[in-house]
């Protein structure tokens, strides 16, 4: 893929999150999984720092190194189509510098979009301060221009989902935090932990713009977070946690009462996942 048609993916990604439709992310953690999204017809991949960190032996939250976590994102590149945007976590880094060498590397694995978490990777409770996090963005967006594939940058607060701060003032500071991101240079704004569907109501119309929200139990469905705006809809770590699920139910019954009917339900056939995978 040469810098052209990777520009042109980019623009493909941007063009995603305006409609008319949501775009809907169910994110994947290795190439097999991400060839299996990308043939059920959806038009981006996107990526679970989780479950990618998980494949590869680590807990989530940067305990991966940036160029295990890259290497994932370039074999996905490698073998799909379609448009990848990869969870980045804090950007493996603390200081724009950084952001602006872990946008280059992003833009060299094949990837044409980012998320980018606003928290500090050892410390999950704990925020970048705004301006430096502001700083962040500008870099990944500058630098990414000027090699020729403006990032789609998916620009992440977690204020809710790590229940950051009073609760009575998270609505207010995470409109700030979206609002000056989006200031930035960010494509797409993401508040995960959201599940409410009247405070995501409130969210769209206070931030008009492109909203991401992660789907998790108590939250609306696609179809009505799709009529409240929200732009875009991602599953985070849990279609790897669900697969995961079934290999704990299948390694169960093989133990006790030494069944094996789990493995009939609904399996991806041997000869489809060669065929997937197959270079032709």
């Amino acid at each position: 893929m040469n810098i052209e048609q990777q520009a042109a993916k980019a623009k493909r990604l941007r063009e995603l999150h305006s409609g008319p439709r949501i775009l809907v992310l169910p994110n994947a953690w290795d190439v097999v999984s991400a060839r299996l999204i990308e043939e059920a017809g959806y038009p981006a991949i996107a990526t679970t720092s989780a479950g990618v960190a998980a494949v590869l032996g680590y807990p989530d939250g940067e305990s991966i190194s940036r160029s295990e976590m890259l290497e994932m994102v370039a074999r996905i590149a490698r073998v799909v189509r379609v448009p990848v945007t990869a969870d980045m976590e804090a950007g493996y880094g603390v200081t724009p510098a950084e952001m602006a060498e872990t946008a280059r590397a992003l833009v060299d694995a094949g990837a044409v979009g980012m998320n980018l978490e606003d928290t500090l990777g050892e410390d999950p409770h704990r925020q970048v301060e705004l301006p430096l996090q502001v700083e962040k963005i500008c870099a990944i967006k500058e630098t990414s221009s000027k090699v020729g594939v403006p990032l789609v940058i998916n620009a992440r607060t977690d204020i809710y989902l790590a229940a950051i701060g009073p609760e009575e003032t998270r609505f207010e500071r995470t409109v700030e935090r979206l609002r000056a991101y989006r200031e930035a240079g960010a494509d797409c704004l993401f508040a995960p932990g959201i599940r409410d569907g009247e405070t995501i109501e409130k969210l769209v119309k206070a931030l008009g713009a492109p909203l991401n929200i992660l789907i998790s139990p108590g939250c609306p469905s696609i179809a009505e977070l799709e009529k409240m705006g929200v732009a875009r809809v991602s599953a985070g770590s849990a279609v790897m946690r669900a697969a995961l699920g079934l290999v704990r139910r299948v390694a169960r019954e093989m133990r006790d009462p030494r069944s094996y009917s789990s493995l009939l339900a609904e399996p991806v056939t041997y000869a489809e996942v060669n065929r997937v995978l197959s270079k032709n």
